[in-house]
């Protein structure tokens, strides 16, 4: 079902050393490409490649809700003061939930290209969307029709509001737009000397915005440049301005994130995790916690004013849930699978269903998770062979439709191993 809201059923995120809350936020199947953090500071919000968006306690370091709904990679989330949670997407489609509730209140399906960025404006009337189509849209909660907003000839990357209620956006023909609040007027145009991936907007209206060339860029309310500040070596994929306004977030490609000092305009210092990108970011309310989402596939909290986790940490790889079959030839095999699919019931979907009890199932109906409608056409029951049969062709051959990456299993041998691993360990 569309929507469908999967109730997680273990503490994630809780160390196993003294009870100390780590850093970590895990859940995700996938890179977590979007963050977002409640006006309270209680509440966190995280959008990832494996099609969910997660809404995360922040004072029981757990996770709430998992949304369902998107068909493809939640690229950008956002949460209004009221609770509400707005999802955007590669599908070109933008949901806002309540909490609670199994399926959106409102979808706006408008974009021809898949949606990267949102922004809420102050009054929290107007949602503003960044889209791979090279628009900008305008959502009004009030359900007015949307603004669209044109000019941009490449990817729009990033959209932010300003406090004067001026939208600002950020594109990949290396342009940084302001555009006024009347609909008849012309945008302010910067052209910057690289393509841009990200823009926030300070409390005084100054925007800081970056891209391609590793630089932070920061630019006047008018327009003009301001100042660049030489933030890393290789592009910036994420930005983020603290509420007082004093530090500016920069996040890299190879996974660092310079935390600057917006008065000097100089970094002052570099949180370093596990080396793999970091996607987004956001601050919470008192201005120095961080919160990044990166393709380790966790959300981590920093003191940005130090430059250390918040909590204990374990900068490795995630624990190995196949740890207890070692030795096992198909849980080898299966490990190519992990990253997807649980064994377990209590565990739910990841970026695929779940594997609990799929001997003698229906294929396309394990519950909890949305299937596209040509696996739903589809007469297979998996028993040993079919399963065999999947990793024999290939999942795009003997499942059409499958957003399953293309894989075969060449070894006849391996395919025994894995199946007979599945028929002990999800029955």
């Amino acid at each position: 079902m569309k929507g469908r809201i999967v109730a997680v059923a273990t503490l994630i995120g809780l160390a196993g050393i003294g009870g100390v809350a780590q850093a970590q936020l895990r859940g995700h199947g996938g890179p977590v490409r979007g963050v977002a953090v409640s006006a309270d500071g209680r509440v966190a919000a995280s959008g990832s490649f494996d099609e969910t968006a997660i809404r995360w306690s922040l004072t029981r370091n757990a996770a709430e809700q998992v949304l369902r709904f998107h068909e493809g990679a939640v690229n950008a989330i956002a949460i209004l003061r009221d609770g509400r949670t707005v999802t955007a997407g590669e599908d070109g489609r933008i949901a806002v939930w309540t909490p609670g509730r199994a399926e959106p209140d409102r979808v706006w399906a408008e974009h021809k290209a898949p949606v990267v960025a949102l922004a809420i404006s102050a009054d929290e009337a107007t949602i503003a969307s960044a889209s791979w189509d090279r628009t900008i849209r305008l959502w009004s909660l009030a359900g007015a029709p949307a603004r669209v907003l044109e000019g941009h000839t490449q990817n729009v990357n990033g959209v932010a509001f300003a406090p004067d209620g001026r939208l600002v956006s950020a594109g990949y023909d290396a342009t940084l737009r302001i555009w006024p609040r009347e609909r008849e007027a012309a945008p302010v145009v910067t052209t910057l000397p690289t393509p841009l991936n990200a823009v926030a907007v300070a409390v005084d209206g100054e925007i800081v915005t970056a891209g391609a060339d590793g630089k932070v860029y920061v630019v006047a309310p008018n327009g003009a440049r301001a100042a660049e500040v030489e933030a890393g070596a290789t592009p910036i994929i994420a930005l983020a301005v603290s509420g007082d306004g004093r530090l500016v977030a920069a996040a890299g490609i190879r996974g660092a994130v310079a935390i600057i000092d917006r008065a000097t305009r100089t970094v002052a210092r570099t949180l370093v995790g596990p080396g793999l990108p970091v996607w987004s970011l956001a601050f919470l309310p008192d201005s120095h916690t961080l919160i990044t989402g990166g393709t380790d596939r966790m959300v981590r909290r920093w003191n940005a004013a130090t430059g250390e986790h918040v909590g204990s940490v374990v900068m490795g790889a995630p624990e190995d849930p196949l740890a207890a079959y070692a030795g096992d030839r198909g849980a080898e095999v299966f490990r190519a699978c992990i990253a997807c699919h649980t064994l377990a019931a209590d565990q739910g979907p990841r970026a695929g269903p779940t594997l609990a009890g799929i001997f003698g199932r229906r294929i396309a109906t394990a519950p909890g998770y949305h299937y596209s409608e040509a696996l739903k056409k589809l007469d297979i029951v998996w028993t040993p062979e079919t399963i065999a049969r999947l990793f024999e062709v290939g999942p795009m051959t003997y499942t059409p439709g499958t957003k399953m990456p293309e894989q075969k299993i060449t070894s006849a041998e391996d395919r025994q191993a894995l199946v007979k691993f599945l028929e002990r360990v999800t029955r």
